[in-house]
């Protein structure tokens, strides 16, 4: 059994560990919820309760505008300045607090001593990236950084996933994919993916629909995770 009460996790044949920043590397995800709420109800008077920012947050932060505002009623520039604003507004609340999600540094370290390929295909901006990678002094361990500027399509879209894999020249399904949200599930099964699931911010009733899904964890302290080496 995993900490969370899950079944432990299948065994499956690693060549390659992708990782998803933010939520995957570190809890940040009520920064993000707290920063989008304030400029999206604040800034632009969607009226938007908490719950329904929650649902909206996935995807690029462009994407997030037209799913709530409709296509075209922001400019290119606005999209910018709007992201920047609420990126910005995210790091001065959140680096405080930023960390590794226990046991990670860990893993990392183990993965990277035994040859295991990393990666980073995440959702996120290169301004935010380089804020966790930087900062906590782990870039070393991500030869292949995807991020949203890298796609056309955000998850739950493949290619996020899909580029990262061929970056790291390994086959998709020799990839394992550690997420904390569904649709970032949704897009390591349509990558073709296995996926462990971190219930930092979504509950596991919210992940039953998918089943490329190999376990779930509260952190990487989980002794479930020593099948994976």
């Amino acid at each position: 059994m995993t900490s969370s009460g899950s079944p432990s996790m299948t065994r499956v044949p690693w060549s390659s560990q992708m990782t998803r920043l933010q939520v995957s590397m570190i809890d940040d995800m009520e920064y993000h919820n707290i920063a989008w709420f304030n400029i999206l109800n604040n800034d632009l008077k969607a009226g938007l309760s908490k719950a329904e920012v929650k649902r909206e947050m996935y995807g690029k932060n462009g994407e997030l505008l037209e799913r709530i505002f409709g296509k075209g009623h922001f400019t290119e520039a606005e999209v910018d300045a709007i992201s920047q604003k609420k990126e910005t507004s995210y790091q001065e609340a959140f680096r405080p607090y930023l960390q590794l999600i226990d046991g990670l540094p860990d893993l990392l370290k183990k993965a990277d001593e035994k040859g295991i390929k990393m990666a980073i295909g995440s959702a996120a901006i290169p301004f935010n990236i380089d804020f966790v990678l930087d900062n906590l002094g782990i870039r070393h361990y991500f030869p292949v950084v995807v991020s949203a500027n890298d796609v056309a399509i955000s998850k739950p879209h493949p290619e996020t996933f899909l580029k990262a894999a061929a970056g790291l020249d390994v086959s998709a399904g020799d990839c394992v994919v550690f997420e904390d949200a569904p649709k970032g599930v949704e897009a390591a099964l349509n990558a073709g993916m296995k996926c462990v699931v971190l219930t930092t911010m979504h509950e596991k009733e919210e992940f039953l629909q998918y089943p490329n899904i190999l376990g779930y964890i509260v952190d990487y302290r989980d002794p479930s995770l020593d099948e994976l080496f």
